[in-house]
């Protein structure tokens, strides 16, 4: 009999390959809550900016469209001005003396020994997680201009018989002193923890071979550590930048205290106080949005690159 051929192993069946979902596809359910949580308030205030909104709208009436009134309206007043260039220089003040605060305590944190720095994070976790007015009540306690803590010491401890029943918010420039003692001790928690935790990731090794190399601790911490944690204190930076411009509660508080509203009034509380004509009060709102933008543009522009390298 003659052999048969042999036959040829058949092959398995080819199974066609499901597309991968990319990382693109992954991020497009959290794309679509933000976009439908923050894209339709922030185009709801971009239409209002060009309307005239006012009660009789907020009853029915419909809104008639103004165009450019409200922006040029708001650009030709002089107090607008004045408000803007206070609050950047509120902002400015505030971010920096809340960085440096804040990345001294996190070089304490990494430094001290284990009890003296769990004290000092129990202690920045109840100054970060107390409420808003809660804290504030507690702050206008320590000013108050007769039973205050504050005034008590000066007068009896210090003996500056000046500051015997002495308001520390009646005048502006105290006011923002008191303000900014507030927002800084409420912000430096952040900055400390997320800087804290950009010292963490530093390598003891390179730091190591630093110091055989003759470095100082001055230089190692200058020439080694900051480059090392600077996207981390960029992104802090720029979210501080970001909070300090739109501060509120804290400002509206301490005038609702008894401050002069219009010698201490910033961009936010501006904004609030329109809430009778809602266009004007959209268009400083965008104002304002371009404010933040031209404030945070540079370091938005360096994360940017860093990430494309």
């Amino acid at each position: 009999m003659a052999a048969s051929a042999p036959t040829a192993p058949a092959r398995p069946p080819v199974r066609r390959r499901r597309p991968r979902l990319g990382a693109y596809g992954l991020l497009l359910p959290a794309s679509i809550v933000i976009g439908v949580a923050l894209g339709y308030p922030l185009v709801r205030q971009f239409v209002l900016s060009f309307q005239e909104f006012g009660l009789k709208q907020q009853f029915g009436a419909p809104p008639e469209w103004v165009g450019l009134q409200n922006y040029t309206d708001l650009l030709t007043d002089s107090y607008v001005w004045t408000v803007i260039a206070r609050s950047i220089a509120f902002c400015l003040v505030n971010a920096a003396l809340t960085m440096l605060v804040g990345v001294a305590l996190a070089v304490l944190m990494e430094r001290v020994a284990r009890g003296a720095r769990m004290t000092l994070q129990v202690a920045l976790l109840l100054a970060w997680g107390t409420p808003v007015l809660a804290s504030m009540t507690v702050w206008q306690w320590l000013f108050d201009t007769q039973y205050g803590v504050i005034n008590w010491t000066l007068v009896h401890v210090f003996g500056l018989d000046q500051f015997d029943r002495h308001s520390w918010i009646v005048q502006p420039l105290s006011f923002y002193l008191v303000a900014t003692v507030i927002v800084v001790w409420m912000s430096v928690p952040f900055v400390a923890f997320s800087v804290y935790a950009g010292l963490l990731q530093v390598p003891a090794e390179t730091m190591e071979a630093a110091q055989l190399d003759g470095a100082s601790p001055r230089q190692r911490f200058w020439n080694i550590t900051m480059p090392m944690i600077r996207p981390v204190l960029t992104i802090v930076l720029l979210l501080q930048v970001i909070w300090d411009l739109k501060v509120f509660t804290q400002i509206y508080t301490l005038q609702r205290a008894g401050a002069p509203t219009r010698e201490t009034n910033l961009l936010g509380t501006l904004i609030y106080s329109m809430s009778k004509d809602f266009g004007q009060a959209g268009a400083l709102a965008t104002i304002m949005l371009v404010i933040t933008l031209a404030l945070t543009g540079f370091y938005i522009r360096k994360m940017l690159k860093e990430d494309e390298l």
